[in-house]
């Protein structure tokens, strides 16, 4: 808050010591220079540096402080948003553009950052600055300030036009852009699929068209700003010229002084600026609207998991019910249509099915990634509702198919990040997977940064490095309630193998395309 308030205090000095300048000039040239008062327009000169020095430092204090609170505020506001995008179903992934997200939480938050350390302290002290100035116009000479303001109407005007265009404008750049992130986005990821299958040149035309877009979004409003600016230039001439002439006259009649005449044309480039300014600004508060419309719309997004149980147990036996659960991904398209089925502590099942008869899903809904439109799913006898998110979560171990590597180290990829989690207990994991022989082949060992999603390394070892990281959340809970695995029947032999070796599992739940079996 001292913050805010000096910010507040150096915008009121800067606003009052703008003005003072064509005061003392004026001052100046109707005295000393009339009168021939040499040391006294030593001491007027004196004065008018030490006023160019403390607003320059003012100025200095000013921009740095504003772009200061404004880079607090965004951290803050950059780390809530992740944060809540980090709670929100995974429903809300399917159906979002993941560039759109990148957008959101990066080019959308930066443009608001140039709203609060460029736009909003800026044009608070614009306005604080004209409304100073005009106190010393009209105290000065409130006729010749009428005269120099007649133009005015007229730019407020011209700029209240712009203002409307380029509110459109900017919508459509910063739809643009957001488009524009998506396709590179998916396009890049998916890289090799379109290699594969030569659409480099139908994927490029696609690319162009959405570009051209941006283009003509950007060009817009360029159009815009190459039309106002001439025209704000030409109606503060005319306001010069306006005072120049009413003042002339005035001068011939001995009425004026040449200090008021000279004040006053320095007043009505000061008192223009900041208009013209303020129009300027308004290319950024207009871009930081949209920013901010668009981050209010993901932030009050509340399809979120509820995390409202209250039960978390350290360990969980593992009994797992199903009880007429329907489930749907999108509406009334249900995958789950009336399932049944009890799995008791200590049992092996396996969920048998073609492609889409909602094996995966079951496993989705049992670790509560995704939640059931009907019906209820029990856990040692209690729904899993009433468990507190995390610890249902701590006592399942999740095994996929499809198997994500983050650009980082070999070991945080392992560890994501858990500390207790030691470079023994690693590679101890590692040799139980069959992993640790790849990870001492690697430069560096644990070290070796992996690029994104572990495309510098072999199939063979991100799987295993995957199922490392599996092992080890299994044995930091010590025993769990249930494995879940949807993965390829080769894989789901080698996976068992380490599970009876290495932890205790309650329940075994597999789900293949094909049919599996295992002994209990």
């Amino acid at each position: 808050m001292k913050q805010f308030w000096l910010l507040v205090l150096l915008t009121v000095a800067l606003a009052i010591l703008v003005p003072v300048r064509p005061y003392l000039i004026q001052l100046t040239i109707d005295n000393e220079v009339a009168n021939g008062d040499f040391e006294g327009l030593l001491f007027m000169i004196s004065i008018l540096i030490v006023l160019l020095v403390a607003q320059s430092f003012v100025q200095y204090s000013h921009t740095y402080l504003s772009s200061w609170l404004g880079q607090y505020i965004i951290r803050d506001i950059r780390t809530s948003l992740y944060e809540h995008i980090q709670r929100l179903k995974l429903k809300f992934f399917d159906k979002t553009p993941i560039g759109r997200l990148v957008t959101r939480n990066i080019s959308d938050i930066e443009t608001l950052a140039d709203v609060f350390s460029q736009g909003i302290a800026m044009m608070i002290g614009d306005l604080l600055q004209l409304a100073v100035i005009l106190i010393f116009m009209f105290y000065t000479d409130w006729k010749l300030t009428l005269v120099s303001l007649s133009a005015l109407p007229v730019l407020i005007f011209a700029t209240y036009i712009f203002k409307e265009k380029i509110k459109v404008s900017f919508n459509n750049v910063r739809t643009a852009v957001s488009n524009l992130n998506s396709f590179v986005q998916e396009r890049i990821t998916g890289m090799s699929i379109v290699q594969i299958f030569n659409s480099e040149e139908r994927e490029f035309d696609k690319f162009k068209d959405i570009n051209l877009e941006h283009r003509k979004a950007n060009i817009k409003s360029v159009l815009y700003y190459s039309v106002y600016f001439p025209v704000a230039e030409v109606i503060q001439a005319v306001g010069i010229g306006l005072v120049v002439w009413y003042g002339a006259v005035k001068m011939i009649d001995a009425q004026y002084q040449p200090g008021v005449l000279i004040a006053f044309i320095m007043y009505i480039q000061m008192f223009f600026r900041p208009i013209r300014m303020i129009a300027d600004r308004f290319n950024t508060l207009q871009m930081g609207i949209v920013s901010s419309n668009r981050l209010i719309d993901l932030l009050e997004n509340d399809d979120h998991i509820p995390n409202e149980g209250t039960l978390s147990p350290k360990h969980l036996e593992g009994q797992v019910k199903f009880t007429d659960v329907w489930f749907a991904y999108n509406d009334e398209d249900f995958v789950l249509k009336n399932i049944n089925f009890e799995v008791e502590s200590g049992q092996t099942i396996a969920l048998v099915g073609a492609t889409g008869a909602g094996k995966s899903s079951v496993i989705n809904l049992l670790s509560r990634f995704y939640d059931i439109n009907e019906g209820k799913i029990e856990m040692d006898g209690h729904d899993i509702h009433d468990y507190e998110l995390s610890a249902l979560r701590r006592n399942i171990g999740v095994v996929l198919q499809d198997v994500f590597l983050f650009s980082c180290s070999i070991e945080k990829n392992i560890t994501l990040g858990n500390k207790n989690i030691s470079r023994v207990q690693i590679m101890e994991s590692a040799e139980l997977v069959g992993a640790r022989e790849f990870i001492e082949r690697l430069p560096g060992g644990l070290y070796y940064n992996v690029m994104e999603r572990g495309s510098t390394l072999s199939v063979s070892f991100i799987s295993p490095c995957s199922n490392t990281r599996i092992l080890l959340a299994c044995c930091m809970v010590e025993s769990l309630c249930a494995i879940t695995m949807d993965v390829l029947p080769f894989i789901i032999r080698t996976i068992a193998c380490w599970i009876n070796s290495s932890v205790s599992v309650s329940t075994l739940e597999v789900a293949s395309s094909r049919i599996i079996i295992f002994g209990s």
